[in-house]
């Protein structure tokens, strides 16, 4: 039985975790010399899981933010020629964001980030381990039913699609909505 007390003490640990994930990703990313900020790293792994180029509120809508935060991030993503602004094809007004050649490039310079940075994190842990924290964190990721009603699993950084696949921690395709390898 679970306390109030040790209920903080697991959320505080699980909150340490999550920063401790971050920064070993951040400087996996830095010691890759990307030029490429873990918010744009987010942007550009949600572009490439659309089959066709989106809208800017498409993105936003995906990653959970403001438009103008997705317009900050497409604007320094276009200025180290990772993604590009192409017209519709169906109405001129209408803007979509596309991944160029550099920014496919670059999303596998950043599987390669994230795959050393789970590496270093799960590095204490033993196979046995391991299987039962992927246990555990699908049970966390699925939630209470209903709870993320509409939405797929999500990497701690907001909705993904419904449908498909998205690359897991380690690189590997992830069904949406149930969090276990494919």
């Amino acid at each position: 039985m679970t306390t109030p007390d040790s209920d903080g003490l697991l959320a505080e640990q699980l909150l340490r975790l999550t920063r401790r994930v971050h920064r070993i990703q951040k400087r996996h990313l830095e010691q890759r010399d990307l030029g490429i900020t873990p918010a744009q790293s987010r942007l550009l792994r949600t572009l490439a899981h659309f089959d066709s180029p989106p809208r800017m509120a498409d993105l936003a809508q995906r990653l959970e933010v403001v438009p103008r935060a997705v317009t900050t991030l497409v604007d320094g993503l276009e200025a180290s020629g990772k993604v590009r602004r192409v017209p519709d094809p169906s109405n001129r007004r209408v803007i979509r964001i596309e991944i160029t050649d550099d920014g496919r490039k670059a999303l596998s310079e950043l599987r390669g980030a994230r795959r050393g940075a789970a590496d270093e994190i799960l590095a204490p842990l033993t196979d046995v381990e391991r299987e039962v924290l992927r246990a555990l964190l699908d049970t966390l990721m699925d939630g209470a039913p209903g709870a993320y009603e509409g939405h797929g699993v999500n990497e701690g950084h907001g909705p993904h699609e419904e449908h498909g696949t998205r690359e897991g921690h380690d690189g590997h395709g992830v069904h949406e909505g149930h969090g276990r390898a494919c």
